[in-house]
């Protein structure tokens, strides 16, 4: 779901980056009304959590790969808003530093996946959590339907914003300028294989996570089961967090990602020009035009750093062994930089709030 540059219109882009100004501005102040220092910190290990989760490439039907945001997770953990600030920082950085998404589509991705993803998913938690939290399972479940639900209807927006530019920017031949897809293909292309599989795994992953940071650091939960009193006595009441394991997880995630390697092919949408030309073919529907504008240079081209570090391993020729070290030292890079950028924010949060740990009254 990471839209490259020249895929959607310069219009799109900027209607996109306008709309979620006032959402960043609501998430911020939220974040200052909510937080403590101590949860501000945990946010940036909330943010390598995302920045990891979408190192994680996994095949989806048709041949292309996929991932999981961590949008839904950190909205359980901390909230929607915090999960807006969390995110969009994350996919600052990969656009940035590793050439994961656009820079004039950065407003666009950040609605989809810092925006629609985590307040869906909290909304659906919310809903289904009221009714089912009495059961051993309720939780649990909760949470796989809520990251399920938010990503298929962020892929979902994305398709749409895909879909609408060979509608409304062509050259005077017809061909179209920017995404050659139609809304008939996008929806489908983008929408059945998430919520086949990617959608599968970002709940399986949001649950299995909260699950874990819920029997390991409780005390530092304030989301949607904190704020609605659905923890137990045991949990609001803790004293002491021990975030350890927590750190220990993200490690073994850092570790673990070359694992997002053996899935082959580009995800739908973020071909370069020759792959678009090629899907368009091989779509088989001779009424799609290959686009005239996918060609056109982007920042990513100029990053020595581009695809985590892969665009360095093709040109030296590395085997796999070598571009497994070169993610796990993007991984490595993005966790590290996440850390430290939510530690010097989180200096400027208060000490602590006075309902403790951080909830809001």
């Amino acid at each position: 779901m990471h839209i490259p540059d020249n895929y959607l219109s310069p219009q799109t882009d900027a209607v996109m980056a306008v709309a979620m100004v006032p959402v960043w501005v609501h998430c911020i102040k939220k974040v200052r009304a909510t937080l403590d220092r101590e949860h501000m910190a945990f946010l940036g290990i909330c943010a390598a959590f995302s920045f990891l989760l979408m190192m994680f490439n996994v095949p989806l039907p048709g041949g292309t790969t996929g991932h999981a945001v961590g949008g839904a997770l950190i909205a359980l953990l901390l909230g929607p808003e915090p999960a807006c600030i969390a995110v969009s920082v994350a996919l600052a950085l990969q656009a940035l530093l590793f050439g994961d998404g656009g820079i004039l589509s950065f407003g666009a991705n950040c609605f989809n996946m810092a925006f629609v993803l985590p307040f869906v998913a909290a909304i659906v938690f919310r809903a289904l959590n009221s009714r089912l939290h009495d059961k051993s399972w309720g939780t649990a479940v909760s949470a796989v339907v809520a990251g399920w639900v938010g990503l298929c209807v962020a892929a979902l927006c994305a398709a749409i914003e895909f879909g609408i530019q060979p509608m409304l920017f062509t050259n005077a031949s017809g061909a179209p300028l920017y995404c050659p897809f139609p809304l008939s293909v996008s929806i489908p292309a983008m929408l059945i294989p998430h919520m086949l599989v990617a959608g599968v795994v970002e709940g399986v992953a949001s649950a299995a996570i909260y699950g874990f940071i819920k029997k390991t650091a409780p005390s530092i939960i304030v989301g949607p089961e904190a704020t609605d009193g659905l923890l137990s006595a045991k949990t609001v009441t803790a004293k002491k967090t021990s975030l350890i394991p927590t750190i220990i997880l993200v490690v073994a995630l850092v570790v673990a990602t070359p694992l997002g390697l053996l899935a082959t092919g580009d995800a739908w949408g973020e071909w370069d020009a020759e792959g678009a030309a090629t899907a368009v073919q091989e779509a088989g529907d001779t009424s799609l035009k290959a686009s005239v504008g996918l060609d056109a240079p982007t920042f990513a081209d100029m990053l020595p750093t581009g695809d985590y570090l892969q665009a360095y391993s093709e040109a030296n020729n590395l085997d796999f062994a070598g571009q497994a070290a070169m993610y796990i030292l993007s991984g490595v890079i993005g966790v590290a930089v996440l850390t430290i950028v939510f530690r010097l924010i989180s200096l400027t949060a208060k000490e602590s709030l006075p309902h403790g740990n951080g909830r809001a009254a």
